[in-house]
């Protein structure tokens, strides 16, 4: 297995050239990070380092210098920050792990002291007025850090300062709290006998024996005993959602939905004082609710504007979602022979792959078979090597940079420009690492005082299963999430900044999910997939006719989708929304809001938002996937679809869209970008075009 696994880890690594190796350093080329002490001095570092550059500031006449300086003070946080956010998530040393947590808080804290300096403001302040910023990107950067100020209160009388530091610190810890509870305590259902579950479907559960007495009193205590075996189910969120979608037992479904979806019992209360420490911010700051004080700086602008836009989409939508629920309780009763079973929640997944399946005859290893890893990291070289004829090298790392053994380092490499950035590839599940899959900055591009550039670095992380590490394949769903998180990777490393404070993905949240969104679309168009998806043994690339099924079992039921992620924003923004006399009770307010703008009942007892780690992230603010999903519809169907991998393709999406990171105005990047009518002005706000949006959903 060991010699296995080696070759397979060689196959993945031959996707890339090689290039030289680089000398000895420490976790992710930071020499101080070479052992897990290495934060403390990690942090130390960077509050001398920046308490130098305040004192720097302090003397500085106005001048352009102020906002230089100050985004090199947010360089130096920022590579603490994210260093230390990666490390804790994804290191399998608990000592890394633990010093990074420690490292966070400190570095967090030291923040907080810096967002409320008044050198610093004051600094800001007078290079704004006296209008000494000569480009567009300075003066953006500018009304930014000014902003970035005042949201942390520095504008507010003594006391109220230190309430909304106290209160921001609070915030911070129970968002760790929140995270920390959904990875840890995610819940599990014992199942026995383990001829229960399909034997396919075993490998992805945990086995189990128990003893089991056999015959009357007498026997048993005579110990006549036999093991019998059975499997764990833990229901974190990629195994509960296997199991919802393959095994036919409905008893078993519906006892890991409800265990699933009633974990971690004890975010009920953190929620709740979370919600309550952020509306306390919200009014300390002057604003109605903390929705609005976290939508005022983004296009939206308000709660207002956003909630209408969600209920108009609701609307749009409820008629076509109606219709796609009532075809799957019809084929669940079809399939049962029982004219009155109804359709319930743990039933969704696993009927809609039956209908999909049935219609469209889609064989998952089929399809896995022309996804071996190796041929899906060769699809991300030619997606750069077509759109901006860049290519990916694999770096060999010195002692001490990677975390673990199947961490690979990339270069982005252009033949005209060089390098263009770096990415570190985590792609296997792993105990105790981060659950998900995401784009991790660890340190931001920006133009440097001699000229020369900080080029970017990014790690791309994944949980594919042990299972498709063992075959090296993915299913499609899998190649679908590494180009979305691939998209946040892009951003990044093209991004062409003179400030790091405005690299990549650090631009308003309401286009953040952009780039994202858009390069979903690439893993679904044959153009694409011919290239670099074949089966391992033949060498065949995959058919058109398979892709065509692909994407038609996709479209079966796109207003159910669409209406849950609806149906997610508005609750998003309910419970970080005005609120009332007494404490919320967010399992009713949830409840609710799913039985009106759904179609699926909610089960009582159940909390699955006490799992759902997007009101931590972006609270207030998961509608910007909503948003982001519209721009990239319209993006994908005027500027890509036509030739998605044609040079000037890229050209326009690199010099148009990513290369500006956050240094432009969202708006006007957009409308440059694509034309006037990708948004639309609404109530004070903005709110995205949807004509593409329920073009392609079929409204």
């Amino acid at each position: 297995m060991l010699s296995r696994a080696a070759s397979l880890r060689r196959s993945t690594a031959a996707a890339f050239s090689t290039a030289a190796a680089r000398p000895e350093t420490g976790l992710y080329g930071f020499d101080v990070l070479r052992t897990a002490k290495g934060f403390r001095r990690f942090v130390d570092d960077a509050i001398e380092r920046s308490d130098e550059l305040v004192a720097y500031i302090g003397q500085l006449p106005p001048s352009a210098e102020i906002v230089r300086a100050m985004d090199e003070i947010s360089n130096t946080v920022c590579s603490v920050i994210d260093s230390a956010e990666l490390c804790r998530n994804t290191h399998p040393d608990k000592e890394f792990m633990d010093e990074a947590d420690k490292a966070s808080m400190r570095i967090y804290e030291h923040l907080q002291y810096l967002n409320t300096n008044t050198t610093l403001y004051n600094a800001i302040l007078k290079a704004e007025s006296e209008g000494v910023m000569l480009t567009e990107e300075a003066r953006r950067a500018a009304t930014t850090l000014r902003v970035d100020f005042e949201k942390g209160g520095i504008h507010l009388p003594k006391d109220k300062l230190e309430h909304v530091n106290h209160l921001n610190l609070e915030i911070a810890q129970l968002g760790r709290k929140f995270s920390e509870n959904v990875m840890n305590k995610p819940g599990f259902v014992d199942i026995y006998p383990a001829s229960r579950i399909p034997r396919n479907m075993q490998r992805h559960f945990k086995s189990i024996h128990s003893i089991k007495p056999w015959g009357d009193e007498e026997q048993r205590n005579q110990m006549d005993t036999t093991k019998q075996k059975g499997l764990r189910i833990v229901t974190d969120s990629g195994t509960l959602s296997t199991a919802l979608r393959w095994v036919p037992d409905e008893e078993i479904r519906k006892q890991v939905y409800l265990v699933g979806n009633s974990e971690p019992r004890e975010n009920i209360t953190v929620l709740g004082k979370l919600i309550n420490a952020r509306d306390e911010l919200a009014k300390t700051m002057g604003c109605k609710s903390y929705g609005d004080f976290a939508i005022r700086p983004n296009m939206a602008a308000s709660v207002d504007v956003v909630m209408s836009f969600l209920k108009d989409l609701s609307g749009a939508v409820r008629h076509k979602a109606g219709e796609e629920f009532k075809r799957i309780q019809d084929f669940k009763r079809n399939v049962c022979n029982e004219k009155s079973a109804k359709l319930e929640p743990w039933d969704e997944d696993y009927f809609i792959g039956m209908m999909k399946s049935a219609v469209h005859n889609l064989d998952v290893s089929v399809v896995a078979a022309y996804f071996p890893l190796s041929q899906c990291l060769k699809g991300l070289n030619v997606l750069v090597e077509s759109l901006f004829g860049a290519t990916f090298h694999q770096i060999p790392m010195g002692d001490g940079e990677s975390w673990h053994p199947d961490v690979m380092k990339l270069s982005l490499h252009h033949p005209d420009e060089g390098n263009l950035g770096f990415m570190y590839l985590d792609l296997y599940s792993r105990k105790g690492k981060y659950p998900g899959c995401a784009h991790f900055a660890i340190r931001g591009g920006r133009r440097l005082q001699d000229s020369n550039y900080q080029l970017p670095i990014v790690a791309l992380v994944c949980n594919f299963s042990s299972s498709s590490k063992i075959m090296a394949r993915l299913n499609h769903w899998d190649v679908e999430t590494l180009f979305h998180e691939f998209g946040h990777a892009l951003h990044s490393l093209l991004s062409r900044t003179e400030y790091q404070h405005f690299s990549g993905t650090r631009v308003a949240l309401d286009v953040a999910e952009t780039p994202s969104n858009l390069f979903e679309f690439y893993a679904w168009d044959y153009r694409v997939l011919r290239k670099f998806a074949v089966d391992e043994t033949t060498g065949d690339p995959i058919p058109e006719k398979l892709v065509k099924a692909l994407n038609a079992s996709r479209n079966m039921f796109p207003a159910t989708e669409l209406q849950r992620q609806i149906f997610y924003s508005i609750m998003d923004l309910t419970l970080f929304g005005e609120q009332g006399s007494k404490p919320m009770d967010t399992i009713s307010t949830v409840a609710d809001l799913r039985r009106k703008h759904t179609s699926w009942k909610c089960v009582e007892g159940t909390h699955w938002h006490t799992r759902f780690t997007h009101l931590i992230n972006y609270g207030a603010g998961y509608y910007s996937y909503l948003y982001a999903r519209c721009f990239a519809t319209t993006i994908w169907q005027e500027v890509c679809q036509g030739d998605p991998l044609s040079r000037s393709t890229g050209s326009a999406l690199r010099d148009k869209f990513l290369k500006h990171g956050g240094a432009k105005d969202p708006s006007a990047l957009l409308k440059d970008f694509v034309g006037d009518s990708i948004i639309i002005n609404s109530g004070g706000g903005i709110i995205p075009d949807i004509s593409s949006l329920c073009k392609e959903v079929g409204l």
